[in-house]
């Protein structure tokens, strides 16, 4: 009790108030400037600056037409490969020479196209049916590539068509050579299934790859042309490789998306 009569009687008293009033020190002001100033930066930042983003995926070079599997309408024993892997052939091209129990036949391509595969072999045996070459449908050997990336199905709709895309191509030393520069052509609407990856790049391999984590959405990236280096295309370095870039080469794309102000994150 005795304590708080003292304080009571100390408030009450008027001896304190002309004391001087002490103020911020010096360490203290320049820390308030401090924040005050980078808190201002911040939100003039987060209104005028801008953020980009990229999306990273794997993909493929092709020349976007898809590729079908030639198979057997016969069954056999293959006499004759009248092509190898590599070739472009134009449509009812000879593919392959079959004995069969009624006499010789000839495998034919449906459309023009790259041989990539070729299954058949000399000596093969093949039933009514049976896969024997994967063709990707290309007009002209100087049919300009392509690739096709697949994006997971949730990520699409962030994909602008015009995006620029950074390739990383499979064959290609990065180090050395750079990456690949191209632009988001189109964009698919669905989801790939695996045999639908599988149908358009004639490989079951690859459907289940691309497929993997999920039905993708395939999206065509064009690549940009330049007529400075060897293989025709732009680089990020100012030559690229001295040799020519081969379809169904495998490829991870860098998508630059639409930026987007820092603000823009907070707000509904």
């Amino acid at each position: 009790m005795q304590f708080r009569q003292k304080a009571l009687s100390k408030l009450q008293s008027p001896e304190e108030i002309d004391l001087p009033v002490r103020f911020a020190r010096p360490q203290g002001l320049l820390v308030l400037t401090v924040t005050v100033l980078a808190m201002a930066a911040a939100t003039v930042w987060a209104v005028t600056g801008s953020v980009s983003s990229t999306l990273t995926a794997p993909g493929i070079l092709n020349h976007g037409k898809g590729s079908y599997i030639l198979q057997s309408p016969v069954a056999g024993q293959v006499t004759g490969v009248l092509a190898e892997e590599g070739d472009h052939l134009p449509a009812d091209a000879p593919l392959l020479k079959v004995r069969t129990a009624e006499g010789s036949s000839v495998v034919k391509t449906m459309a023009a196209g790259r041989v990539t595969t070729l299954v058949a072999t000399i000596g093969s045996v093949v039933t009514t049916g049976a896969d024997v070459a994967a063709v990707e449908r290309v007009d002209s050997e100087d049919a300009p590539l392509m690739a096709v990336v697949y994006v997971p199905a949730d990520r699409g709709a962030t994909v602008p068509v015009g995006a620029s895309v950074d390739l990383t191509v499979q064959s290609v030393p990065t180090q050395q050579y750079g990456v690949l520069r191209g632009r988001v052509k189109a964009v698919g609407r669905t989801a790939q299934t695996r045999q639908r990856i599988t149908a358009f790049l004639g490989s079951s391999q690859l459907g289940e790859q691309f497929s993997r984590a999920g039905q993708p959405v395939a999206v065509l990236v064009e690549l940009k042309r330049s007529s400075a280096t060897k293989t025709g295309y732009a680089w990020s370095t100012s030559d690229g490789p001295a040799y020519a870039l081969d379809s169904m080469t495998l490829v991870s794309a860098s998508v630059h998306l639409a930026s987007q102000r820092p603000v823009d994150w907070l707000l509904p």
